[in-house]
């Protein structure tokens, strides 16, 4: 049996593959101080749902985009080293964090495996070696569970459903903030929600569609 995401806590949405979630994450000092939870998704899923195409399939952004996430580490004074391929499949992990319930430091270490110390979580040597670092050698069992699966396929609805669109994404006061450069705002929304009910805020939150072809998804 699956168990639907509580919308009315913090949420923090997360996938391994993304290089800015490890950045993000590492940031967790900065966090507004509530007690987020901590909620695997798969990102690709949410690209399909809503028709986007991945960073990644697009060769210049793709070079832009690890490029970033390399000068972003540098400035943050992050270590940071890039595993030997990417995208990767990120579903072990995901599937590993699933079934633990991972919190902040379980999670961490998992990111860290793969983003700092630079491997890949996908072959079945580093996945074990993973699942001792984390203090789960039994992971490579626990992930083979229908129900774990299940359960982060719920994940995956859940967020869809709350229009959660990318990682990593908080989930905040009923309002999504998506992205590692959106910290600040995050921070700052936590201090002054009101700002969020500005006149401003709520015209461009609601601007009409001013082309012809309107996408099924558009408001």
């Amino acid at each position: 049996m699956t168990v639907g995401i509580d919308a009315q806590q913090p949420l923090w949405f997360y996938d391994f593959v993304s290089p800015f979630t490890y950045l993000l994450l590492e940031q967790h000092d900065k966090w507004p101080g509530m007690d987020f939870a901590f909620t695997p998704v798969v990102l690709n899923d949410l690209y399909r749902h809503w028709g986007q195409r991945s960073a990644y399939s697009v060769p210049a952004k793709r070079t832009f985009m690890y490029r970033h996430a390399l000068f972003r580490a540098e400035q943050l004074g992050i270590p940071y080293k890039m595993p030997p391929a990417h995208p990767f499949d990120s579903m072990k992990p995901l599937l590993l964090a699933t079934a633990a319930n991972g919190d902040v430091q379980f999670v961490r270490e998992i990111f860290r495996f793969i983003w700092r110390d630079g491997r890949d979580p996908s072959s079945d040597e580093a996945f074990a070696e993973l699942c001792e670092r984390v203090g789960r050698p039994d992971g490579p069992e626990l992930i083979q569970d229908e129900a774990v699966k299940a359960q982060l396929q719920r994940n995956t609805a859940d967020a869809i459903d709350l229009g959660v669109y990318g990682v990593p994404t908080f989930r905040l006061n009923d309002q999504l903030f998506w992205g590692e450069d959106a910290l600040p705002m995050v921070l700052y929304c936590a201090r002054t929600p009101n700002w969020l009910e500005s006149r401003e805020v709520k015209r461009i939150s609601s601007l009409p569609w001013g082309l012809a072809d309107k996408p099924a998804s558009a408001p």
